[in-house]
Parts: C-alpha cells; structure tokens; sequence
C-alpha cells in the first residue's frame, strides 16, 4: 500500500504543469535585438553564431533580448526553413513601412527597433537604452493558466497596447539537405517558435490583464524562453520587454 502511494505520487509530479515563471523588466528599456535570418541563406550561420554568444553575456534576460526571426523568401532556393514564417517576413517587411529598416535581406539586426548595421563592420558595441518607460511585471504560475501581466509606469500615453508573447528556441539543429547551406549542420538559439499578439488596455496609471496561455512548439529545443514585449498599437516599436527561461 505505501509502494503504491508512493508511486502515485511520484507520477502526479511527472505530469504536473507546475512553471512558476516570474518575469521582470529593467527600469530602462530593455535592449532588443531581432536577427532576421534564414537556414537558406549562405551568409547567415555567423550572424547565427554571434546572436547565440549573447548565452554568455550577464546582461541576458536583465537588461538584453536577442529575437531570431526567421524568414520564408529565401525557401525559394530549394530549402524549406523548418523555423520560417511567413509573419516574420512580414514582421521585417513592416519595419520597411514604418521607415525603419532599408529592405528586407538577412541577415539583417534590428535594434532599439532601428535598423542597426555594426555587425557587418565588426563594430559590435550596441547602442545604449535610453529613458525609463515603466517596469513590466509578467508571471505565469503554470501552463495551464493565463499569463498575468502588469506595467506600472507614470507614461501612461497610450489607450491600448499591444502585448506580444512569443515562445524562442534553444539549442535547435538542423542538417541542411539543399540550397546554399547544402550539407551543413546548422546550429541556433533564440530561435521565435510561436508569437501570439493581444491587446491591453490602460487602468489607471497603468496597464493590467490575463494573457492567454502561449503555444511551447516542441521542436528539438533544449530550453524554451518566454519573451513578452509591449509595442504601440499602430507601431512595432518595442517600449518595454521581459523574458526568460522556462522550466525544463
């Protein structure tokens, strides 16, 4: 009789959702930086290869958020991106809208929500954040429950806002079969898996509200992170951001 509770409970804990996940931003923004990239593209696994050092950085999940979009034109080559969105292609070709970004090409880095070009001239130092927009609260106590989010700030200027909630991949791998990496095995992190936009609006001098749960895509990675960042309804200018690893 005790073996058997003690398996039974044993077995509870194996399929319990348990993620109490707690997620803070900085006082200042939070520095972003979106890599749009492609596994068809020759000239990307370095640019890859740069965006998986930030793993080291102290800053990371602190006060740094590095974002890999992944993009579908360049399946056209004879290779099918396993990570490729259409969205994420859009996601770039809007940042061209919005007088952001020249063109879309990859590798191309967005940062602070500017197109940013160091990386090609190896002047990797990052431009600094400025201002203080509010701190964004973020805690999700299972993954069978909402997300609860909350952002105190005193620039409360805006109605609504866009809350975006996006699932990243680490440690993925690919063999390349085609196309310009043909024969090659691929190596990324912070790969964009799942990205889920909702709509928040203003209480008070700030902003409070139950997030649908997000899809964790199961693809090979060996951790997942939880990324949430606030933009502007009408832009995709990033105004704060929290993120972090989930539990394993």
């Amino acid at each position: 009789m005790r073996r058997t509770l003690l398996i039974g409970l044993f077995a509870s804990v194996l399929v319990s959702p348990v993620l109490a996940l707690e997620l803070k931003s900085p006082a200042t923004p939070m520095l972003v930086v979106e890599l749009y990239t492609s596994e068809g593209c020759s000239s990307c696994p370095p640019a890859d290869a740069w965006l998986a050092s930030f793993k080291q950085d102290p800053r990371l999940f602190e006060s740094l958020l590095p974002l890999a979009f992944h993009v579908d034109y360049w399946d056209m080559l004879g290779w099918s991106d396993p990570f490729a969105k259409p969205a994420y292609s859009k996601r770039q070709r809007d940042w061209v809208s919005e007088r952001r970004v020249s063109q879309p090409y990859t590798p191309g880095f967005v940062v602070n929500s500017q197109e940013w070009r160091g990386w090609f001239g190896q002047q990797l130092g990052l431009p600094a954040t400025e201002g203080s927009p509010g701190i964004l609260h973020v805690s999700w106590p299972d993954k069978t429950q909402p997300l609860a989010l909350r952002f105190d700030t005193e620039k409360a200027a805006y109605e609504r806002l866009a809350v975006n909630v996006a699932v990243l991949g680490m440690g993925l791998e690919t063999e390349v079969q085609a196309g310009e990496n043909r024969g090659r095995t691929l190596r990324h992190d912070f790969v964009v898996l799942s990205h889920q936009r909702h709509v928040i609006s203003r209480k008070g001098n700030g902003y409070a509200a139950q997030i649908a749960a997000p899809d964790i895509p199961a693809v090979g990675q060996r951790r997942s992170v939880l990324a949430v960042w606030l933009s502007p309804l009408t832009s995709q200018r990033i105004i704060q951001a929290a993120a972090g690893y989930m539990a394993p």
